[in-house]
């Protein structure tokens, strides 16, 4: 089920109120069914791979806790076999088998493995992570396993957070299945706004960006320089009001019924480097690779060498997890590229006296040009974007201003408004959030009805996926 689909708008006030009237006994039952039902919404027949690696995470955590040695080793092997097997299959395998296609016709030698035509399942990634989360902590002793099957199910499935995160650890999520939550008027208002300003990210940013980008880059050849110039600058916009759109809704709803989920995303274009970048943006991500990878291979306690090949199999890893396609590895490259540099000029204080300002706009410009390969259809739409951008002339300009003319003046003057707008507004309303401004009481109840409206008034109400179901 989409969060921004009329279906949601029924399902999540029923949930919701069944919640606070059912009584405690009876609430992980309608959560566990809820979460089912929100599931099969995008193909039922994917629900049977999430039980059977719930099964599975639950007798290893059971028996990580009963054995020693060897033996926890090989559970634990079996565990990331499981959940990395399943992902594997579904989103590498015709990937992989490209690959080999490619190594077969090189030695001229015909590939017999044969192509999957299969859909992946909906945030396969995530709950992927998210199992293996609780998994490592078992293994490592910060985590009591779960008796339980129903709540560590419903730690897996619960609806908010199933398909596109944030990707949460046992040791915030669990205990919070076993409480008793009583309605919060407070907490319950704060869960709405959060909410609503999630939707006006997604519904009335990202969709109606969506529009542009997706017609640029999908043709990149037949339009000008220029116009692909500012439709990088849109995606930026819009795959940041996307996915943190839909973390705000995933983190209000969840409050709305007393669960608190980690913040997923921290102002990250404000950012003054990358490695900062990194930990504002998809943080329960960036924490995920952080904890279960990067420092496992010895994090930054190693030779310069090592270290530099640390963040490059971190960040291509990263660039995988996210797709299974080469444009994807060389943007999460680019990124452990660029850390890297960093960490050079701050040795040698270059940076050192360079304006906050010009810190963030040069960080941004960088994601921005990386965000390239991590939306091209390909690595050769990719690089004629790039020549189109760096080679823009002022006979290019006044194409440019034709093209906009076809895509109807008004309409792209109404879209640029609403990106300045959120831009000028973004860190203000985040900040109200997360309660670190406060404001009078009208002001308020202003700010977040002219939301409602904008949302009514500009919202492109398309058959609009969120960007990160895909992975």
């Amino acid at each position: 089920m989409l969060f921004n689909s009329f279906q949601f708008l029924v399902f999540f006030p029923l949930v919701t109120l069944l919640y606070y009237l059912l009584p405690h006994k009876f609430r992980l039952a309608l959560l566990l069914v809820a979460s089912c039902y929100f599931y099969i919404f995008f193909k039922p027949i994917y629900i049977l791979i999430l039980f059977s690696t719930i099964v599975v995470d639950y007798l290893v955590g059971i028996y990580l806790e009963k054995l020693s040695g060897k033996r926890r080793r090989l559970l634990l092997l079996l565990s990331i076999v499981a959940n990395i097997g399943a992902l594997a299959s579904f989103k590498y395998w015709n990937f992989l088998n490209d690959a080999l296609t490619n190594i077969c016709g090189v030695i001229q030698l015909e590939n017999p493995i044969p192509y999957l035509d299969i859909l992946l399942p909906i945030g396969l990634s995530f709950h992927t992570f998210q199992a293996l989360s609780y998994t490592f902590e078992v293994y490592r002793g910060k985590q009591k396993a779960e008796k339980h099957l129903g709540i560590y199910a419903l730690y897996v499935m619960f609806y908010p957070q199933l398909v596109a995160g944030p990707i949460e650890r046992p040791q915030n999520m669990i205990h919070q299945f076993y409480e008793k939550h009583s309605f919060d008027y407070q907490l319950f208002a704060e869960g709405l706004k959060r909410m609503l300003w999630g939707f006006f990210k997604k519904i009335v940013v990202a969709d109606n960006l969506s529009r542009i980008v997706n017609l640029y880059f999908d043709n990149p050849e037949q339009h000008t320089g220029s116009m692909l110039l500012v439709s990088t600058l849109f995606f930026a916009f819009q795959i940041y009001c996307d996915f943190s759109g839909y973390s705000d809704i995933a983190i209000g709803s969840a409050q709305c019924m007393g669960f608190k989920l980690m913040r997923n995303f921290n102002l990250p274009y404000f950012s003054k480097s990358i490695s900062e970048f990194w930990s504002r943006w998809h943080i329960s991500l960036s924490t995920w690779f952080k904890d279960y990878l990067y420092i496992p291979l010895g994090g930054n306690r190693v030779s310069k060498n090592r270290w530099i090949l640390n963040i490059l199999t971190v960040f291509i890893i990263s660039g995988l997890w996210h797709g299974a396609n080469i444009t994807f590895i060389i943007w999460g490259l680019s990124h452990g590229i660029l850390i890297i540099a960093e960490s050079y000029f701050k040795k040698l204080k270059v940076t050192a006296h360079i304006p906050n300002f010009f810190k963030i706009l040069v960080t941004f410009l960088f994601i921005m040009f990386a965000w390239i390969f991590f939306r091209a259809t390909s690595l050769m739409n990719a690089v004629t974007i790039l020549k189109k951008i760096f080679f823009i002339d002022l006979i290019d300009m006044i194409k440019a201003y034709s093209e906009i003319a076809s895509f109807g003046n008004l309409k792209f003057a109404i879209i640029c408004g609403i990106v300045t707008l959120f831009a000028l507004t973004d860190k203000l309303i985040s900040r109200l959030l997360n309660k670190e401004y406060q404001l009078a009481y009208f002001t308020n109840l202003a700010l977040f009805s002219s939301m409602l409206v904008a949302i009514i008034l500009f919202g492109f109400y398309g058959d609009t996926k969120f960007i990160y179901f895909q992975f």
